[in-house]
């Protein structure tokens, strides 16, 4: 998961001031240096670092740190502070022309993921109401083409492609008028890229920009590169200039150096995060929930924001009748669960969790629990319609043919139906507090 090792890292050296009280300079002092040699680890541009170190050592070395009843909690935030800071401080949104018809240019090295994200960009944007078309402009890399039209296909995205031409800047100019033609109001331009970053792409990248005119340049890096991704972003921002970030594989990234680094070094923002293959993987960047989740306080807001996604309003309203007349069936259970999956499942859901993330919960404690949900699973559908909707019937009979039939014991029958029952009391003491808001996705333990 992102800032893993880092967050350890930083929850340990706070975990240490907190234990002291009134805090010195030495402390202070002791404590930046873990923090330097945390985020260096975390692959951190040294440059940085040293000003980020710098800048919470002035403001934590100030006399309003000595006066506070609470100085370490004081200094987490001024880590806080700073960490969001570094990131852009705010979320970085997409800017659409206001003629009506946006084209954004997507470009990048090799292998960063460019053409998939794409289509997640796509279903983004089609969430958000907009009518995207993507085109194919990498006429060099065998099957860019064809990898492109598979994922226009899987985000129900039209893809403009012209496979007789070989000059990526007249298949860009075509697809403008085709889509005009055809009514979409953003173009996706997927372009070529290079194992490095040379002076005959860019030479490409800037004819296309001078063409084809695009409102926003968003350059795709890798988060697992770690200081190149930076530096390639430098180079790209140098020659071509770029409107903001789309940084992807930053969930298979422990360290997250490159996402810490970017905004300092380039000035430009991150504006989105790929967290999974999966065409909607791809999230909003916020500076100031990474930065909660790198110091373990969770990230509520994207939490309720997936659930909000995720879960259907009739099917909560339905839901939530069902719990108030003490209706709340396995079939209920079993459909929290899928919609437990369809949020990232227990891996994602943790790491958002104030308290949870950032290595607290255990990566073999999280499988765990996966396989004890496949396990459940083929419980509950062992079961009859009619055990299902009324579980008091499951006597030791029963129990034991649906054992036979899901392949389970008669023990992990009965640890499924605890945590049924568990979960339909604490469903019910929070209804007792009112209506259940949207804002709120049911789980159980």
């Amino acid at each position: 998961m992102a800032f893993e090792g880092l967050s350890e890292r930083l929850q340990g050296i706070f975990k240490k001031l907190k234990g002291k009280g009134i805090l010195t300079e030495a402390d202070i002092d002791e404590a930046m240096r873990e923090v330097k040699l945390a985020l260096l680890e975390a692959d951190v541009n040294f440059k940085v670092v040293k000003e980020f170190v710098a800048a919470v050592r002035e403001k934590a070395n100030g006399a309003e740190i000595h006066a506070s009843l609470n100085p370490s909690q004081q200094v987490i935030k001024i880590v806080q502070d700073e960490l969001v800071g570094l990131m852009g401080n705010t979320n970085s949104k997409l800017t659409f022309s206001p003629s009506g018809f946006t084209v954004l240019m997507l470009v990048g090295l090799q292998g960063t993921g460019k053409t998939t994200t794409c289509g997640k960009l796509a279903g983004y944007l089609k969430k958000n109401g907009k009518n995207p078309m993507m085109v194919a402009c990498d006429v060099y890399r065998p099957a860019a083409i064809d990898q492109l039209e598979v994922v226009g296909r899987s985000a129900d995205t039209p893809v403009f492609i012209d496979r007789e031409s070989r000059d990526p800047v007249t298949i860009a100019q075509q697809a403008v008028k085709e889509a005009h033609i055809k009514g979409n109001d953003v173009l996706i331009v997927d372009t070529a890229g290079r194992l490095q970053i040379d002076e005959e792409l860019m030479d490409e990248l800037k004819d296309m920009k001078k063409t084809i005119r695009p409102h926003e340049i968003l350059l795709v890096v890798d988060a697992m590169t770690g200081q190149d991704a930076v530096n390639a972003a430098v180079g790209f921002n140098d020659s071509l200039g770029v409107d903001g970030i789309i940084m992807t594989k930053l969930d298979g990234d422990s360290r997250g150096g490159a996402a810490l680094s970017t905004k300092s070094v380039t000035g430009k923002p991150i504006k989105f995060i790929g967290v999974g293959e999966k065409l909607d993987a791809l999230e909003s960047f916020h500076p100031d929930r990474m930065a909660s989740r790198i110091l373990g306080m969770g990230d509520v807001l994207t939490l309720i924001e997936k659930a909000q996604e995720d879960y259907d309003d009739e099917k909560a309203e339905e839901l939530e009748r069902k719990m108030r007349k003490n209706a709340f069936t396995l079939d209920d259970f079993l459909e929290q669960m899928g919609q437990i999956k369809k949020m990232g499942g227990l891996a994602k859901i943790v790491d958002l969790m104030p308290g949870m993330g950032g290595g607290k919960v255990k990566d073999s404690d999280i499988e765990q629990g996966e396989r004890d949900f496949i396990k459940m699973e083929a419980i509950m559908q062992s079961m009859t319609r009619e055990e299902r909707r009324n579980p008091s019937i499951l006597n030791a009979s029963r129990r034991k043919r649906i054992a036979a039939g899901s392949g389970q014991p008669v023990s992990m029958i009965n640890n499924l139906i605890k945590r049924y029952e568990e979960s339909r009391k604490v469903m019910k003491r929070f209804m007792g507090g009112g209506k259940r808001g949207r804002n709120m996705p049911n789980m159980f333990n």
